[in-house]
């Protein structure tokens, strides 16, 4: 049998067209297009607002069942969809977010899609892309170095070193950073206290970068941080430290999306790029609704499992964006509806339909889920050659009785041409005006309701809790926040705060052990059970295996 290609090697091969044409497919001028290399491009911000009255395309979510080592691949069908619509002579863009260097080496490896539904140039996006995360997290710590600075020479704020809230990013994966000492050394270093790193994605900018509507939108977000609190608990915002104007500087190129293409040559954007499991989990809105101007569909994905990424992109960027979704569609494969329901992964290669049946549950509470927010949804079975005849009919079934249509798709294999009954499905329910789009909640909800609704409702859980200094946090906030949104935090492996309790778990309660005011994002980040916000390598890292060939090119990255 011929070995099987991998992902880099595919992409390695690929036809590339020069950036300018992707553009020309998009009607970009040239001079709207500022190039990094001759493959990848920023769209300019005057070009962005010379938009402003054309009518918005439909919007397609993708999302996903619950992850598991078994793979869903979320984005590899955002890709084949995207060239599927194309392919039956729908303009369609895809919008994804930037890969973090922190899975890249760790355990997840890249997220450029797979197989022949890719986005090239496929190590650039897995790497340093065009520099959006440096300039991020650049940001970031010059917030960090401007408020140790006036502590240092003043302190004219009365900034009590024991209530700096703001922590430091690096995009990594490193334990041994979640907590650290800082201004060890003597005087001339500073006062040390505690303090620690998340990774950039978890980072109160990444969340502002990826909400904000215009630079202006961005700068006043910037300045509305809280970096921590005086003796009598008064704000220290970074408006204060004069602050949201030079991060604005260094943030003002990379604000700006980035054109790409996919294997198929039709154009993407990529921006932006929250965890859904610690933040929001989706590209930005300036990418998104500049995306909406430029096709007649828009194909964008959220992160993780729909009760996060999905939950989420709904409750948070819609709500905040005035986005109306107009359809969703739901990744699933057998092989982790298999494990779901009890399969180990050394197994999966085995038919077990009574396994994949009991998974099924998962697969039925996420549409559920979705149901709830009133956007018709439909499900993509990404197809893998060890899928029997009997598993997919299983699947099939299912949905069938649930009222859901149901597209076994080849994308991985075949690109665009293995989607195309969805894209005819997707892109006639999207113009059906069936959507109703409402968010889960009401913003006047207090923020305890809205984190206990997100939990009975989407994780199937019979209550939250918390000890009395979260509690405490929750009042606090509930006196000038109460309109915000929560965020919540948790592992993406299971409907509870367990990763091991997977299928569909109900009865569960969801502790909450923190709150983290985002002011400047506009939502209350809720962290529950043993998530980090800064995670570690795992035993064996997939840094362990790239690295750059005799030729100079790149191995090992997926």
């Amino acid at each position: 049998m011929d070995k099987v290609p991998s992902d880099i090697e595919i992409a390695r091969v690929a036809a590339i067209h020069p950036i300018g044409e992707i553009g020309d497919k998009l009607e970009i001028p040239s001079e709207s297009l500022l190039p990094y290399g001759p493959t990848k491009a920023k769209i300019s911000n005057q070009f962005i607002e010379s938009l402003s009255n054309r009518s918005d395309g439909k919007l397609i979510l993708v999302t996903a069942i619950s992850p598991t080592p078994a793979g869903e691949g979320k984005t590899t069908t955002t890709v084949g969809l995207g060239d599927g619509l194309n392919r039956i002579g729908r303009k369609a863009l895809i919008c994804l977010r930037e890969p973090s260097l922190g899975p890249c080496f760790g355990m997840k490896g890249g997220a450029a899609g797979g197989g022949y539904a890719q986005v090239v140039p496929m190590e650039d996006i897995n790497l340093h892309f065009t520099g959006d995360f440096h300039a991020i997290g650049a940001a970031h710590n010059l917030l960090s170095a401007l408020i140790e600075n006036h502590i240092y020479w003043s302190n004219e704020l009365a900034i009590d070193q024991r209530r700096v809230t703001w922590r430091r990013v690096v995009d990594m994966n490193d334990r041994a950073l979640r907590q650290i000492t800082v201004a060890l050394g003597g005087v001339a270093n500073g006062f040390p206290r505690e303090g620690g790193f998340d990774i950039t994605v978890a980072s109160e900018i990444m969340a502002i970068f990826c909400l904000a509507e215009d630079l202006a939108d961005l700068q006043r977000r910037l300045g509305n941080i809280i970096v921590g609190y005086t003796r009598s608990r008064a704000p220290i915002h970074a408006r204060d430290l004069k602050a949201e104007g030079p991060m604005t500087a260094l943030l003002r190129d990379a604000f700006m999306p980035n054109l790409v293409q996919t294997l198929e040559n039709n154009p993407a954007i990529i921006h932006g790029g929250p965890f859904a499991n610690i933040a929001h989990g989706c590209n930005s809105v300036r990418a998104t609704k500049m995306a909406l101007k430029l096709a007649d569909y828009v194909v964008t994905e959220a992160g993780f499992g729909a009760d996060l990424g999905a939950e989420k992109f709904f409750n948070i960027k819609c709500r905040k964006a005035g986005l109306k979704p107009d359809a969703v569609v739901l990744v699933a494969t057998a092989r982790a509806l298999k494990m779901h329901g009890g399969v180990a992964k050394a197994d999966l290669n085995t038919e077990s339909v009574g396994a994949l049946q009991d998974g099924l549950e998962n697969l039925g509470r996420h549409l559920r889920n979705i149901g709830q927010f009133g956007v018709p949804a439909v499900v993509a079975i990404n197809k893998f050659v060890s899928d029997t005849p009997a598993e997919i009919d299983a699947i099939r079934v299912y949905c069938n009785e649930l009222g859901v249509e149901v597209f076994e798709c080849s994308h991985w294999a075949d690109g665009g041409a293995g989607t195309e009954d969805l894209a005819q499905h997707v892109a006639t329910l999207a113009d059906s005006g069936e959507s109703r789009f409402q968010p889960l909640y009401d913003d006047h909800m207090s923020l305890w309701d809205k984190a206990r609704t997100v939990a009975r409702s989407i994780y199937g859980a019979d209550d939250i809790s918390a000890d009395n200094k979260v509690r405490g946090q929750f009042a606090d906030f509930e006196e000038r926040y109460s309109h915000f949104p929560v965020c919540m935090a948790k592992t993406q492996y299971s409907f509870s705060t367990d990763p091991s309790l997977l299928g569909a778990p109900s009865g569960h309660v969801v502790p909450i052990r923190e709150l983290r005011l985002s002011a400047g994002a506009e939502f209350i980040v809720a962290i529950c059970g043993e998530i980090m916000t800064m995670p570690g390598l795992p035993r064996v890292p997939a840094a362990n295996n790239i690295f750059v060939n005799e030729d100079g090119e790149i191995e090992g990255l997926f």
